[in-house]
């Protein structure tokens, strides 16, 4: 699928990319901030998450940000990972004005008080509760990122390390936050729909156009150290069964690892044929289910196989037939019929996720983000181009035991 698109920069920065799309009635608009948790203190973890909430309290001339959309029609949300920070609005045509007005004052005069801190703060921890400590393998990530990651701000969850860290944010640090990573330079605007990209372009100067560039330092992260060792770690939770988790070392999401690996992670556990569900689910009866699949991070990211063990099987016998499974593929490249089946389906999962007006706008506001929004319509080429040797090569380079890390995550009797 090829989505054309315009785009322009504005004198402060600001990337605007406009798509016209006629097939439906409604706009998207997208706006990503290049912010995430790995930009955050490591004392002040789950930062990123805790901002993406104030910005819906209201800035200097829109009060109630979601009740100015709901008058005009429109639905708004927001999400926040490692890499960045997307706010996102469907909204009907004749109202995209709104969309621009809100979205630009918010930008530019955020309400930021200590009552509006602190309703947030207790919102976001009893997110915290809610997802990691009161769920049934909820702090898997905690605990898997950690062991994976020594240096790299990968090492924590976009929900923090920690409540204590939520709870210590101070009004300070919050306004500083925002005046350094908020600003137009920092962010890329993508509007997808029946629009005309002149129109926009004309809305984004005078919403938007006005607002000062930030000054933000660059971005400097520390780097993973290649891993030489493999790293275990066991627990005892109050859950129903066994439970496994091993991370691999490999690239980022532009590099040709992220498109092997994804490949990988369909042949061995992407429905009932495929290699993990055939052999250790059907016939070893070793798991009750298990996947594999890629963290799909902007930079160097992990491979991860997740499975729930049957009940009497123990550590050893299941995560050595894992391996096996992992040598296979190293052993004996992939049969040309099994690799063309994961393509093709892979190739149907790129189109149905480019079929709504806002998966396009948030797609190409995130391919711009990487590097060029060209990119996105070389998807399909690339997963394509990928062929039985450079899985072989790939799984044995990455996928071995001195560059792993295993979570036994072990049921409480």
């Amino acid at each position: 699928m090829q989505i054309n698109y315009r785009e322009t920069v504005l004198d402060n920065g600001l990337k605007v990319l406009v798509h016209t799309d006629r097939s439906t009635a409604m706009v998207a608009f997208n706006l990503i901030y290049d912010v995430g948790a790995k930009d955050e203190d490591p004392q002040r973890t789950g930062f990123a998450h805790l901002f993406e909430h104030l910005m819906f309290g209201g800035s200097k001339n829109v009060k109630d940000f979601d009740m100015e959309l709901e008058k005009v029609g429109a639905s708004n949300n927001a999400f926040t990972n490692n890499d960045f920070t997307n706010y996102y609005i469907t909204v009907p045509p004749d109202a995209l004005q709104v969309a621009f007005r809100v979205e630009s004052d918010r930008m530019r005069d955020l309400t930021l008080t200590p009552r509006k801190l602190e309703v947030q703060k207790g919102v976001v921890i009893e997110e915290f509760k809610e997802r990691c400590l009161n769920q049934p393998y909820g702090d898997s990530d905690l605990l898997v990122r950690p062991l994976c990651y020594r240096k790299h701000p990968y090492a924590w969850s976009t929900i923090g390390k920690k409540i204590e860290h939520i709870e210590q944010v101070t009004l300070a640090e919050v306004k500083s936050f925002y005046n350094t990573f908020y600003k137009p330079d920092n962010a890329i605007l993508t509007v997808a729909g029946p629009v005309e990209a002149d129109a926009v372009f004309e809305m984004a100067r005078q919403w938007f156009g006005a607002i000062p560039k930030g000054n933000r330092p660059p971005r400097r992260l520390p780097q993973e150290p290649v891993q030489t060792k493999a790293r275990t770690k066991t627990v005892g939770r109050k859950v129903p069964a066994d439970a496994i988790y091993k991370t691999f070392h490999m690239g980022p999401r532009m590099s040709d690892d992220f498109y092997v690996f994804d490949l990988v992670s369909d042949i061995l556990s992407n429905g009932e044929s495929s290699r993990f569900y055939t052999s250790l689910v059907k016939e070893k009866k070793l798991f009750n289910s298990i996947n594999a699949y890629v963290s799909g991070d902007i930079e160097p990211g992990m491979f991860l196989v997740s499975g729930f063990l049957e009940e009497g099987v123990d550590f050893a016998r299941a995560e050595d037939a894992v391996n096996q499974e992992i040598e296979r593929l190293m052993l004996e490249p992939v049969r040309e019929s099994e690799l063309e089946k994961v393509k093709n389906k892979l190739e149907t999962a790129l189109l149905f996720s480019n079929m709504k007006a806002i998966d396009k706008a948030m797609n190409l506001g995130y391919f711009e983000l990487m590097g060029s929004a060209a990119a996105l319509n070389a998807e399909d080429g690339r997963y394509r181009g990928v062929t039985a040797l450079q899985i072989q090569e790939a799984v044995k380079r990455c996928l071995t035991p001195a560059n792993s890390s295993t979570l036994y995550y072990q049921a409480k009797k």
